[in-house]
């Protein structure tokens, strides 16, 4: 019986001892400790830019030149074609079609000085910021030191 009170003993013991230990921690005040203990827990935030893609249509005015120099030379190699088939005896029949369908190639060109509206897709970014959590620390103190560890939750 002696042996079965002494054990009893012994662990109601060191549940006192583990409460007083333990209650430090939860209010503060230790019986261990001379001066009570400060612990602070701080969330941390930063700043931070977020870019949302959106695909939008730019159009813009360009200039064009009115440049007959292709439809003259197209008019200039059909009609010496022509020119070649028709006069197959005379010598110089690709050299006058070739002639003749160049003036009318650039006579009935179509191209003229101006501006042409030119339409292209991008990528643009739509800029937002936003606070968000960064980390957490717990500050507190052990034996007059100062201690600080940073966590994340």
């Amino acid at each position: 019986m002696e042996v079965k009170v002494m054990k009893t003993f012994i662990k109601a013991t060191i549940v006192i001892w583990s409460l007083a230990f333990v209650g430090g921690f939860v209010t503060g005040k230790s019986a261990f400790a001379t001066q009570p203990y400060n612990v602070e827990v701080r969330d941390h935030q930063k700043t931070v830019i977020k870019r949302t893609p959106q695909v939008v249509e730019v159009c813009s005015e360009r200039k064009v030149s009115g440049d007959k120099t292709a439809d003259t030379i197209l008019g200039a190699i059909i009609g010496g074609a022509i020119g070649q088939n028709i006069t197959k005896d005379l010598p110089d029949g690709a050299t006058a079609g070739a002639i003749i369908g160049g003036i009318l190639g650039n006579q009935n060109s179509t191209a003229n000085d101006g501006t042409k509206l030119v339409c292209n897709k991008m990528t643009r970014y739509k800029e937002s910021m936003e606070t968000i959590y960064s980390h957490s620390t717990i500050t507190f103190n052990y034996y007059g030191k100062t201690y600080t560890v940073r966590f994340q939750k």
